[in-house]
């Protein structure tokens, strides 16, 4: 199977700056909703075509053309959030520039480390973000030059607004195997890595997924809430501009913002984080039902609360509806998937993450030494695939360890069970020697305990279980059901209850878990205490 895949797909590439002129071509009035206007061009509303977008990612590629932008030089981009960010990808890519795509979550320090690793980078960016996170930045020294989308201009930047009116120019189509695209990885446990992707990786991911979502081609409504500066993010964006799925597109996660939205579009397509469902669990029985009309839920990245998914599933008032959850890395792409129903979705393992991709994805579990181990043996998760990324910039050596003769390493623990099925476990990173999964643990208190918006167990000074948790509406934890939430499971410190807002969080809304187990060894001589907004404004 997987010799025959190779042989079909052999040769082809997944280009960021075609996307749009693609989808153009086949349908020029395919209609495109934001839930805020762009930053870049903030007069143009919140409702667009293809051909429209099309025709600003062609204008935008030919403004940096005119800036001296050139084929295979690398394009930090580092604003506010907003969907611009993935024009100005798209703008980059199509004229051959490698776009590097930096979180705005991250802090400028971290940003500043990132830019020095992409070895004198353009850098596009926006004045609040050079008036904030790169106030203390000495960026000019670490870029090629600074490209601004917004905000007045200023000594030592360009300003694409002067560049209005520049030559349209021809779309640059690079070979599928150079590097083509820049994401980082979560940074759960310190300094992003820098992921480099290529055109035939790319493509390699994108078709398995096209293949998923062929059934509903055209027929529903897609709304996207995912960061964009993941490369998940412009798979989806593709996959339903190619199938002709009309989109709704939401910067703001907020249940408070996303609720109206979904009201207002109707899709029957919704894709998220995995914590931001667990956010829009408020939306089930919300005024306007805005999960009414949801068909078809998706998730990635992560393993879903099995809570959460039984409240989508209830949510929607359409027959048969399905949650489709899939397990993937930034640096391999999905490497699993499953689905579930409404009747399927009360008895949901919460680990149990589905079935590797068939034709696509080989993968093995091993011990410590490398050797492949019995089904249902817990170990290592290693992958083969044409899906991988070429390197970690300025890191292949980090890159290079983590391959064993073309199996790449996960860094997660789980097994395949009697019927081939992927169980995931924990990061190797987040392991609890008295706990034989802290996800598993995690999901039961999720399910018994329904005023709990968070919960994440992370080793404590002398390595011990230590949970921390956040409740809905920062409301104080009963520890008297606390107690009998956790009267069968293995044992555990008393929980440390942190407000929500102070989670320290990824660009994915990933826990950083090594934050907390930081901040836990820096408290060791501290009495278990309620942490206030005031204590954990620096998590």
């Amino acid at each position: 199977m997987h010799t025959l895949v190779r042989r079909l797909l052999r040769g082809n590439g997944f280009y960021l700056g075609l996307i749009f002129e693609t989808a153009a071509r086949r349908r020029p009035d395919l209609e495109i909703t934001l839930d805020r206007p762009l930053a870049w061009a903030p007069d143009t509303g919140t409702r667009f075509t293809a051909a429209g977008l099309a025709d600003m990612v062609d204008d935008i590629a030919a403004r940096l053309w005119a800036a001296g932008v050139r084929p295979t030089e690398r394009v930090a981009i580092y604003k506010t959030n907003n969907f611009d960010i993935a024009l100005f990808a798209c703008a980059a890519a199509r004229i051959g520039a490698v776009p590097a795509l930096l979180s705005p979550a991250l802090d400028g320090e971290t940003a500043f480390v990132l830019l020095h690793r992409l070895d004198q980078p353009w850098l596009i960016t926006d004045g609040d973000t050079l008036d904030g996170a790169l106030d203390d930045v000495p960026v000019a020294g670490a870029t090629r030059g600074v490209l601004l989308t917004a905000g007045e201009s200023r000594i030592g930047t360009g300003h694409l607004a002067d560049l209005a009116g520049a030559p349209r120019r021809p779309a640059v189509v690079l070979h599928p195997g150079e590097p083509s695209l820049i994401s980082h990885s979560s940074g759960t446990t310190g300094i992003p890595k820098l992921a480099v992707h290529c055109p035939e990786a790319g493509y390699h991911r994108l078709i398995p997924q096209q293949l998923a979502a062929w059934p509903i081609r055209g027929r529903e409504k897609a709304a996207l809430c995912m960061t964009f500066v993941h490369s998940r993010f412009y798979q989806g964006l593709a996959m339903w501009l190619s199938l002709g799925n009309p989109l709704v597109i939401a910067v703001d996660p907020d249940p408070r913002s996303v609720g109206p939205l979904l009201i207002q579009t109707r899709p029957g397509y919704v894709e998220t984080h995995p914590n931001n469902y667990v956010d829009w669990e408020v939306l089930a029985d919300a005024e306007g039902a805005p999960l009414s009309s949801v068909r078809y839920f998706g998730a990635t990245f992560d393993a879903m609360h099995p809570r959460t998914i039984e409240r989508m599933l209830g949510a929607s008032r359409r027959p048969r509806p399905l949650f489709l959850q899939a397990y993937g890395q930034s640096e391999i792409g999905p490497v699993a998937g499953r689905w579930y129903t409404r009747r399927t979705a009360g008895d949901a393992d919460g680990r149990c993450v589905g079935m590797p991709l068939p034709g696509f994805i080989s993968l093995r579990v091993v011990d410590d030494q490398g050797r492949r181990v019995r089904r249902g043996t817990v170990g290592h998760l290693q992958v083969r695939s044409r899906t991988r990324i070429l390197t970690y910039l300025g890191e292949h050596e980090r890159y290079t360890s983590q391959l064993d003769d073309g199996w790449w390493r996960l860094g997660d623990m789980g097994y395949l069970d009697r019927k081939g099925l992927l169980h995931l476990l924990d990061r190797e990173a987040d392991r609890i020697a008295t706990m034989e999964s802290n996800l598993e643990v995690e999901d039961v208190l999720m399910s018994r305990l329904e005023e709990l918006r968070e919960i994440v167990i992370v080793a404590g000074p002398t390595g011990e279980p230590v949970p921390i948790v956040s409740t809905r509406d920062d409301a104080p934890l009963d520890l008297e059901r606390w107690a009998r939430a956790v009267r069968d499971l293995p044992e555990m410190a008393q929980p440390r209850q942190i407000d929500f807002e102070e989670l320290p969080r990824t660009s994915t809304w990933k826990i950083q878990r090594h934050q907390l187990a930081k901040r836990l060894r820096a408290e060791r001589s501290a009495p278990p205490q309620r942490v206030t907004r005031e204590e954990g404004a620096g998590a």
